[in-house]
């Protein structure tokens, strides 16, 4: 995955004229061209890239604790966080293949694999710092629409319109936005339909040559566009993490290249712990 940076050889120039009729130590005192030739190398020798030694795939788990005056509610997400150099700098892209959520109320509500395979932040530099094996990674937010076009992901504000022509059905099921099934006990279902822009930085720090452990700061926002159910038109959809950031946990694991949604789904239970409960 990564860019691996050029190795430059550098070639010892040639000189001509009254350098060409010179020999031995004459050549090297008159002309310089041993200092010359070692200077450019060094030039020439690029700096090594801080956390180089992270670069390829990561499983990633994390979790994301939200606290509201009705209920306490987590968002566990899987997926991977993949580390490749460019340009100097070590950057860090996102995929995200399946998400569970967890609440201390009887309310359920779940989000399709596709929805949650939609959100595709852009890749970004991230700050490393420590002594290998202990380094520590800050990934910065990245403010990434879903179910929504933003000319300005960052700053443009987020529609209420269902009909507004920014609106994409991402999830593909035919409904604008992203879906969110409810449920409350056995009587009570319905659908909301979301616009959301995500928001969200991480700060890591090595546990081991191929684990990382660390925190989520998320800042998310959403709003509804639409709901199958007119008791849900009054919902909030607006979510406030808590502020204990040891509930809302994100932990790496290194592995192959090749590993895929289904086999980190197939695996996460030898790479990760079970999911937590909304019991704080």
């Amino acid at each position: 995955m990564g860019i691996a940076p050029a190795h430059h050889r550098v070639r010892r120039s040639r000189f001509v004229g009254a350098c060409a009729v010179l020999a031995g130590a004459l050549l090297a005192a008159a002309c310089g061209s041993n200092d010359t030739g070692a200077a450019a190398t060094e030039r020439s020798t690029p700096a090594p890239v801080a956390g180089s030694e992270l670069v390829g795939r990561w499983a990633h788990f994390d979790v994301v604790a939200y606290e509201d005056e009705l209920m306490k509610t987590l968002i566990i997400s899987f997926g991977f966080t993949d580390f490749a150099e460019q340009d100097g700098r070590l950057i860090e892209s996102e995929e995200f293949c399946h998400a569970d959520q967890a609440s201390d109320q009887p309310i359920e509500t779940s989000i399709s694999d596709a929805a949650t395979q939609a959100i595709k932040p852009p890749s970004t530099p991230v700050e490393v710092t420590g002594e290998p094996g202990k380094l520590r990674v800050r990934r910065p937010g990245t403010p990434t629409p879903i179910g929504i076009r933003l000319d300005d992901p960052a700053n443009d504000p987020l529609p209420s319109d269902p009909d507004d022509p920014r609106i994409v059905d991402d999830d593909k099921d035919g409904k604008p936005g992203i879906t969110v099934n409810v449920k409350v006990g056995d009587g009570f279902e319905g659908d909301l339909y979301l616009a959301r822009r995500e928001i969200f930085a991480y700060d890591m720090t090595q546990d081991g040559a191929d684990s990382m452990v660390g925190t989520v700061t998320d800042s998310s926002e959403q709003l509804v566009i639409g709901t199958t159910n007119p008791v849900l038109a009054s919902t909030s959809a607006q979510w406030t993490q808590y502020p204990d950031k040891s509930l809302s946990p994100i932990q790496l694991k290194r592995v192959g290249d090749d590993w895929d949604c289904d086999r980190l789904m197939e695996e996460r239970d030898e790479l990760f712990p079970p999911n937590p409960t909304a019991d704080w």
